[in-house]
């Protein structure tokens, strides 16, 4: 539990400092390229309004003459037959014809009328059937905008993995109090799980002697059965303290799990008879399970006393066991009396947890079954889900490992 804990502190951590530091970075980028977009425009439309003529380039602010002196661009004028003339290509004289030729079809094939053309603006002006396409040369801008992009992208990414690192080295520290809280915790129940043994020993003695000197009633009957439900309350409880435990190890064995839960499902098939309902097992053969044998055979027997106990008269419970490429998977499904809620089925394995209806006292149970059997699943690197038919007619508990 701790280790889950600390793990899902890391990924909270984590996912915020990533999604703050991804906003910053995309709106330092954006910013950017908003500037330049908006610088680019400018010169463009500079340009147009002057037809590429340094001698209309007076009159304008010191920044932006800089910029008109500092462009790159060309004009192609395409006639109503498809001829094009370049003009004004002084300016990019390190290109030859042909490959300006190409760069004016490709931004005619787009359809636009501006736009931007591999690493050229362009704006596309009509004068009766002839075209005017004036070309911008944006290469160094869209460098720098890449170039910043990628910069921060990859220090984005830098922080992360140091943040990350800090975030896993320092995390012990951070939830410190709450492992703390929860191991005194642990150790009070495992305290008092056997101090609480004491006591229910010699109340059980004294009902045995009483019982010998004055007969059995109901009364001693009554005291012995309460006496009884909280000695397996107090074992149950103090089995779940151990196995929550993050140092706690179970034995490692090869188990037969097929045996296991045939096994283990037989008693519960004659209890499950005796009170109206059927239990089906279908069991594959030659599965095996490196594990702790007791513990595995301690799940199987809660599920299917799970099963016994709140399964309606008549249903059929159905105990499956079988071997995938994912790995093994046992089922232990049965009918409910009605269907249940979704805030009730995401509970289901809370401790001392009990739907309104389906799940009581007057069944038998402490409520911590369920807690006791994911508890032991996770321990073998498994999960353990309820899963509710859509018609809300059945549930079954899915053990994955």
């Amino acid at each position: 539990m701790i280790r889950g804990i600390r793990r899902r502190f890391i990924r909270i951590a984590l996912a915020v400092l990533a999604l703050a530091m991804i906003l910053v970075v995309g709106i330092i980028n954006a910013a950017n390229w908003l500037n330049v977009r908006s610088e680019l425009s400018e010169t463009m439309s500079a340009l147009s309004e002057t037809g590429g003529q340094y001698g209309k380039f007076g009159g304008r602010n010191r920044h932006m003459r800089n910029m008109l002196d500092e462009s790159r661009f060309f004009v192609v004028n395409v006639a109503a037959d498809g001829a094009t003339r370049f003009t004004n290509t002084s300016r990019v004289s390190d290109i030859d014809e042909e490959e300006l030729d190409r760069i004016a079809a490709k931004a005619l094939q787009t359809g636009k009328a501006t736009g931007f053309c591999e690493d050229y603006m362009f704006t596309v002006s009509r004068r009766g059937e002839d075209r005017t396409i004036l070309f911008l040369n944006c290469e160094t801008k869209l460098t720098r905008v890449r170039r910043l992009a990628l910069i921060s992208a990859l220090a984005c990414g830098g922080c992360i993995l140091l943040a990350w690192l800090l975030v896993a080295l320092f995390s012990r520290r951070a939830i410190r109090p709450l492992v703390e809280n929860a191991v005194m915790q642990k150790q009070f129940i495992t305290d008092a799980g056997h101090e609480l043994k004491t006591p229910l020993t010699v109340i059980s003695a004294n009902m045995d002697v009483l019982a010998l000197e004055t007969g059995e009633n109901e009364w001693v009957r009554s005291t012995k059965k309460q006496v009884a439900n909280m000695r397996g309350l107090v074992n149950e409880l103090i089995y779940l303290s151990r196995l929550d435990e993050e140092d706690a190890k179970l034995k490692r064995e090869d188990v037969d799990l097929s045996k296991l839960v045939r096994e283990a499902a037989e008693p519960f098939a004659n209890m499950a008879e005796f009170s109206g309902k059927g239990m089906a097992v279908d069991v594959q053969d030659g599965v095996h399970l490196t594990g702790d044998g007791a513990a595995l055979q301690r799940l199987a027997s809660i599920l299917c006393d799970n099963a016994v106990k709140y399964a309606p008269e008549g249903d059929e419970i159905r105990v499956t066991l079988k071997q995938g490429k994912r790995g093994i998977s046992f089922t232990v499904e049965n009918g409910l009396s009605r269907p249940m809620r979704q805030d009730q089925l995401a509970h289901l394995f809370d401790r001392f947890y009990r739907t309104d209806e389906s799940r009581n006292r007057e069944s038998g149970g402490y409520g911590i079954g369920l807690s006791v059997a994911r508890a032991i699943v996770e321990k073998h690197g498994g999960k353990l889900t309820a899963k509710q038919a859509e018609d809300g007619k059945r549930i079954a508990f899915v053990c994955r490992i």
